[in-house]
């Protein structure tokens, strides 16, 4: 429909808004859902209680988004820094392909976009699967460093307010491991 719409009825002055405009739409809906994660005291306390275990979640979703990269990398005949470092962006495509295309080349800059833009894309259509059919911890898992910002209201709307926090603190931890490990993945 938004194809449609820029094809045929939103005149070409307009698009240089949309940035703008879906920042802002962006910002209102993260607002709401801190509102509503503000609001639940008893998910705050339940989420103290657990502890440290909370940073288990970010921990292995970087393992394994990390190994398999790898692992398909190496199926494809990429070289192990290359795929982990692809990898490594998390889902978070606006960072990591432009820090891969100037510290390294401008073709697997490319490959980083395409692949965490395909990662996010997978993630909206995975996450209410996931959540209602392997379970709702599980389904913070597909969104990566986005489960912080553009996929946390699904995250919300799939699981339950206790997810949603910990989807939150995922996506943070997450998000700034990429600044880190891209860098650091690419020199091996």
């Amino acid at each position: 429909m938004g194809a449609a719409l820029g094809y045929w009825v939103i005149p070409r002055d307009l698009v240089g808004y949309l940035d703008t405009l879906t920042t802002a739409a962006l910002c209102v809906l993260l607002l709401g859902v801190g509102i509503d994660l503000g609001q639940q005291k008893e998910v705050w306390r339940r989420l103290w209680k657990m502890g440290w275990r909370v940073i288990l979640v970010p921990l292995m979703v970087a393992l394994g988004s990390i190994i398999g990269s790898v692992v398909v990398g190496l199926a494809m005949g990429m070289p192990v820094n290359e795929s982990s470092a692809v990898g490594a962006g998390f889902g978070w495509y606006s960072l990591s392909g432009v820090m891969l295309a100037q510290i390294y080349s401008v073709e697997l800059g490319a490959l980083a976009l395409i692949t965490n833009v395909v990662r996010e894309l997978m993630a909206f259509l995975l996450i209410p699967f996931i959540a209602k059919y392997i379970g709702k911890l599980s389904a913070v898992a597909p969104g990566g460093a986005t489960t912080m910002d553009t996929t946390l209201p699904l995250i919300s709307r799939s699981t339950d307010t206790d997810t949603a926090v910990v989807a939150f603190i995922n996506g943070s931890i997450l998000s700034a491991m990429v600044p880190l490990l891209v860098p650091l993945l690419i020199k091996l």
